[in-house]
């Protein structure tokens, strides 16, 4: 009994981080000018406007409708939400993409894997897609950090291209660490980037390795 009362207390602990994760993020994205939701994001080949649209596409396509792009993607993940991406943007004016967030913080979509935890993970990093891209000083919530930095593990590693093999993840703003080897240092969220496979702007990291997750 007690692990279930646990367990649902943390899944409203999740949920309510997300929540105040997509509020924030559609706030942010509403000040957004013009010419910066054109500005290239860390995600390869995706400006900020497709960022953001990816970010509501969970709450807006169906199953049957998902898994029909799925299908015409040849079952190719990526190509499946680049293509649904592009076609919002063409589709969709920025406030609406934004208001897509606001309006879903409550919506109950996870991803396929990880429940909760990633769909946390899947703002707070597409976020940060944006803002680190953009140069703005958003500092995500420890809160929200430690949930998600508690949950790295080698199979999400693996699944997000992330290759830290003989580095030992060291936050300095955070008493956090992952990993063994050489160290890398930076803040806890420039770090939880690193572990979804993003190559951060010059600058943000420190250490030997730094040059692995750096964008050249």
């Amino acid at each position: 009994m007690k692990n279930a009362t646990d367990h649902k207390g943390r899944t409203t602990e999740v949920r309510a981080a997300i929540a105040a994760e997509r509020e924030e993020l559609a706030d942010l994205f509403d000040e957004l000018k013009a010419g910066q939701w054109d500005e290239p994001s860390l995600c390869a080949g995706w400006r900020v406007r497709e960022v953001v649209a990816h970010m509501s596409m969970g709450f807006r396509l169906s199953l049957p409708a998902t898994i029909g792009e799925l299908v015409k993607a040849r079952g190719n993940l990526h190509r499946m939400t680049d293509r649904v991406a592009r076609r919002d943007v063409a589709a969709r004016t920025t406030t609406e993409l934004a208001a897509f967030l606001r309006d879903n913080a409550h919506h109950p979509w996870t991803p396929p894997v990880g429940g909760y935890t990633s769909a946390l993970g899947h703002d707070v990093v597409h976020g940060l897609d944006v803002t680190v891209a953009l140069g703005l000083d958003r500092r995500v919530p420890e809160d929200r950090l430690r949930i998600l930095l508690d949950a790295v593990r080698p199979s999400g590693l693996k699944f997000f291209g992330a290759d830290i093999s003989g580095v030992r993840l060291c936050a300095e703003d955070l008493d956090w660490s992952y990993g063994s080897g050489s160290p890398l240092y930076g803040t806890a969220q420039d770090l939880l980037l690193v572990t979804f496979g993003r190559r951060l702007p010059a600058g943000r990291l420190r250490g030997e390795p730094a040059g692995r997750f750096t964008a050249r």
